[in-house]
């Protein structure tokens, strides 16, 4: 009998309406591999204002490409604040009954892959999976409090940072195992003297390390099936391409100061893709400072960014150094997608476990100045095309160790092992 895989995570509404995404790609390949998948998420979507119609039901049931989708009841929402507490609460609460109903129609979970963000569903998991008497894995996809505490939001000592950090203990030490995206997330619970070593109670063995990714086949079909007309895209230059949020934290201000330092050079081009707080700002900067080297294009939908980055010369990887911890490495989904691009990359921060200088695909800045940026553009401009060409060689066969194929695979073998220690 087919194992039945529940993987829950709030946000993946997105996943059904893009058909694509982490937890959609693991439940194509868990299919192929012989197991029964159900992805569990909230019936509203903080990506969009794109929403599941789930009309007075506690929750509907909508399957594509063979993929059930639960969408579990919960209130609108805008912003980061009370209403979107409310949100996660409401998820959290609903989840209880809409598991209870949904397994006596289509059977109980052999396992429950919980999914962060934030940690409620991460709690629901451990608590449901008990009542089924099924293992949980906890997936943490970003060290939550600790990026509460990185932007000031809370503070660890404080009361509510103290609950939540002995919440997220908890978490550690109840879940079957523990999945993160970063590869140095471990060193987390050492530095806390969490693990057995330091006289803790939670076993690093049942920590695994599984990192965003690319489908490396859909993102070759969408490559040449999803093109677009662009004029600046697909001018003769030397396109220096970012792809992402444009927030405090991707400091794309910086990539401006760069491209003012390069305003002069005809042939470089500077094109960013993406939407966020600080657009307006920089939209005005482009005109008042004059950069006709510059194109702000702003959102785009996802089926195209695989021609874009098709059509690139460099990725610029582009983050604030100083706004998050970069010490443990990065899981950021367009790190692979530049990768399968099979064209070189610029990060402005200096990473921990760094994938760049592993697989040899790109440059990370020391300072991550405009000069130093700029520098470094001209210096991939101008290097002698074998040195080019093997630094995006380099990012594409590393690309392959980051397919979903062979993420499923490493998943499917923590799935055995929670299932073997329970039976």
């Amino acid at each position: 009998m087919k194992q039945n895989i529940w993987i829950w995570n709030h946000y993946a509404t997105n996943m059904y309406f893009d058909k694509a995404g982490r937890h959609y790609w693991f439940a194509e390949n868990l299919i192929k591999s012989g197991y029964k998948p159900t992805i569990f998420c909230a019936s509203t979507n903080h990506f969009s204002d794109k929403n599941a119609d789930i009309n007075k039901e506690k929750y509907i049931i909508n399957s594509l490409n063979d993929i059930p989708f639960v969408f579990v009841k919960t209130p609108d929402y805008k912003g980061n604040g009370k209403s979107r507490v409310i949100n996660m609460l409401t998820f959290y609460k609903n989840l209880f009954p809409v598991a209870k109903e949904h397994a006596k129609t289509y059977g109980k979970p052999d396992v429950i892959l919980a999914s962060s963000v934030h940690p409620l569903t991460l709690v629901a998991g451990i608590k449901i999976a008990k009542k089924f008497g099924a293992p949980c894995i906890c997936e943490v996809r970003d060290l939550w409090p600790e990026a509460i505490f990185a932007f000031n939001k809370s503070r660890e000592k404080s009361i509510i940072g103290r609950i939540l950090v002995a919440g997220e203990h908890w978490i550690y030490k109840k879940a079957d195992a523990l999945i993160f995206t970063k590869e140095g997330d471990t060193d987390y619970i050492i530095e806390k003297k969490w693990d057995t070593e330091n006289g803790g109670t939670i076993d690093l063995k049942k920590a695994h390390y599984i990192n965003n990714g690319v489908d490396i086949e859909a993102f070759k079909k969408s490559k040449s099936t999803n093109t677009l007309d662009d004029i600046d895209l697909n001018a003769d230059k030397f396109n220096v391409v970012y792809v992402g949020a444009i927030r405090p934290v991707n400091n794309v201000g910086n990539i401006l100061d760069a491209a003012a330092l390069l305003k002069n050079d005809k042939n470089i081009r500077f094109i960013i893709y993406g939407d966020g707080s600080q657009k307006d700002m920089l939209d005005k900067r482009v005109v008042d400072e004059g950069l006709l080297n510059v194109k702000m294009k702003g959102f785009v939908n996802k089926q195209f960014i695989p021609y874009i980055l098709s059509k690139s010369s460099i990725n610029i990887l582009n983050y604030s150094q100083t706004q998050y911890n970069w010490s443990r490495g990065n899981s950021s989904n367009k790190l692979f997608e530049y990768m399968a691009s099979g064209k070189p990359i610029i990060s402005t921060v200096k990473m921990g476990y760094s994938i760049i200088d592993k697989y040899k695909c790109g440059i990370e800045l020391e300072d991550s100045t405009p000069t130093e940026l700029a520098n470094t553009i001209l210096k991939l401009k101008n290097m002698n095309k074998e040195q080019y060409n093997t630094l995006g060689a380099n990012a594409k066969s590393g690309a392959v160790d980051f397919d979903f194929k062979k993420l499923t695979n490493k998943l499917i073998e923590i799935i055995n092992k929670v299932v073997e220690d329970q039976s």
